[in-house]
């Protein structure tokens, strides 16, 4: 028998209860006002039918019919979780997040963000999923959050530099290690940038609840909110909690019981608290689920929208998630998420580390040595615009499992505006080495810069990162080039885009 699913309200009643209180307690100025949200959430098993009330007061028939999950062979972490579903009779294969967008099913967006999968090797307490998926709907054409209220929370271009999206295993600091069985599989949005550099804003128009360790009465309890020295919690009117972590600095405007605007300065990005010693804003959403907990509103098509209504970039490269195989083994390289505001992508290429090149959506590579492999996709609409992207591979040894493969992380801030002539500042710190030293090639034919991070030999530690200044004379699209080889002569390669705007 099918279960009736009517969740139009479940977190607005919260915001209601929960901000009209709060502002008259703390004589704050009027909080938020209450927001239902456009988006409807059903957990399912496979073989459950729900009947789903839309925003739109339409309903629809959905049933999970099947659930299909993919493992690495290093850390036997999840890198593909696929279900197969039925909408008002009409059959749709979805991809667990990992950078994918709601996808259309007759009159519904729908999008799958969480598979039980993550959970037998992984933190289920992030989702609060007890069934085999978690599927989200919108009526078809609707916008994913009402519009003007949600904004992007960060000053720079879009995949400025590495991120870490909902279920992909943490890399960056070398969590992923052969025979690691106990994976930390990312539930929010880890967008990587420039410490001290980069200004962190407020994507709603929300309560502030906690500043470091200060919490509001009222929030210790049956919430989501976990206090740290470098976090803040901000509460919305849809009754959804926004965490902001690693901050480098916490701007001091911000005061438990304040009600601020989205767009408001929340901090600048860092890589403090728990961030495995590289730059960037955790940025997650927490919210009411079905099982009747807290858990993860996945966000990364909430960022992409917002951040398409603000910026309005007319191409979009994704090369992304990142890959992880043993030496000799063979990984699909995807550019096919990538987006034209035209409807149309002219042509693909790719340009890989071997120097050789293909021109199609996706391509199958097979890489012999260790290394952390930094592939570069270029796409081109047809009005000859690009945009780039790069296919992050890291490649253990099969023949020394044991030793972690070095990683780099490196970062450029401005990323937005840029004219010849401008000071860019570059920050690059690399991990699971702390031998040799980092190469940087500015891709413009001035000579190769060396210089060496700590190679996150103390993780917190505040100059980490190494630091150069590089200045562009003429304008274009510059591929930068970073990277540093270890004591095993395992070379680790990150790249940067950098766009130079004419007078």
């Amino acid at each position: 028998m099918a279960t009736t699913v009517c969740l139009a309200r479940y977190s607005l009643v919260m915001s209601i209860l929960t901000l009209a209180g709060l502002g008259a307690a703390f004589g704050a100025d009027p909080p938020p006002a209450a927001i239902d949200p456009l988006v409807r959430v059903v957990d399912l098993n496979v073989g459950e039918t729900a009947n789903v009330t839309l925003s739109d007061g339409s309903t629809v028939q959905l049933k999970l019919l099947d659930l299909r999950e993919l493992r690495d062979d290093v850390c036997f972490a999840v890198r593909r979780a696929e279900v197969t579903v039925e909408v008002n009779g009409r059959r749709a294969d979805l991809v667990s997040a990992t950078y994918h967008l709601p996808q259309t099913a007759g009159n519904v967006q729908l999008d799958c963000s969480i598979t039980k999968g993550y959970n037998q090797n992984g933190s289920p307490a992030f989702w609060g999923l007890d069934k085999d998926a978690r599927l989200r709907l919108w009526p078809a054409g609707s916008p994913l959050v009402r519009p003007g209220t949600f904004t992007y929370p960060v000053k720079q271009k879009w995949f400025a530099t590495d991120t870490q999206m909902a279920n992909d295993p943490v890399y960056v600091d070398g969590g992923e290690r052969s025979g690691k069985r106990n994976i930390y599989y990312h539930s929010g949005l880890d967008i990587g940038g420039s410490e001290g550099l980069v200004e962190v804003v407020a994507a709603t128009d929300s309560l502030v609840v906690s500043v470091g360790d200060v919490v509001l009465e009222g929030h210790r309890r049956d919430t989501p909110v976990a206090p740290r020295y470098d976090v803040v919690y901000l509460l919305d009117g849809r009754g959804w909690y926004y965490r902001y972590s690693h901050l480098k600095e916490i701007d001091a405007r911000l005061v438990p019981g304040r009600v601020i605007s989205q767009g408001d300065r929340v901090g600048l990005l860092g890589k403090e608290g728990g961030s495995g010693g590289w730059s960037h804003l955790h940025f997650e959403i927490k919210s009411r689920q079905p099982s009747g907990k807290w858990g993860t509103q996945e966000g990364y098509a909430l960022l992409w929208e917002a951040y398409r209504r603000q910026y309005s970039p007319p191409l979009i490269a994704v090369a992304r998630p990142h890959h992880l195989i043993f030496s000799g083994q063979r990984v699909t390289l995807d550019g096919s998420r990538s987006w034209s505001e035209s409807g149309k992508i002219a042509g693909y290429e790719w340009r890989f580390d071997d120097g050789s090149s293909a021109n199609t959506p996706q391509v199958e590579r097979t890489y012999e040595r260790p290394g952390r492999y930094s592939e570069v996709l270029k796409v081109t609409d047809d009005a000859g615009r690009v945009a780039y992207d790069f296919a992050v591979v890291i490649v253990a040894d099969r023949e020394h499992p044991e030793r972690a493969v070095p990683s780099i992380h490196p970062n450029y801030y401005p990323t937005m505006g840029l004219r010849p002539g401008d000071p860019i500042t570059f920050k690059v710190r690399t991990f699971n080495t702390t031998a040799g030293q980092e190469t940087w090639d500015f891709g413009d034919g001035s000579p190769p810069v060396k210089v060496q991070s700590d190679g996150n030999a103390v993780k917190l530690a505040p100059d980490g990162y190494a630091v150069t200044t590089h200045r562009y004379g003429q304008p274009g699209d510059y591929i930068v080039q970073v990277a540093r080889t270890d004591e095993h002569g395992v070379t680790a390669v990150g790249h940067l885009h950098v766009h130079v705007a004419g007078e």
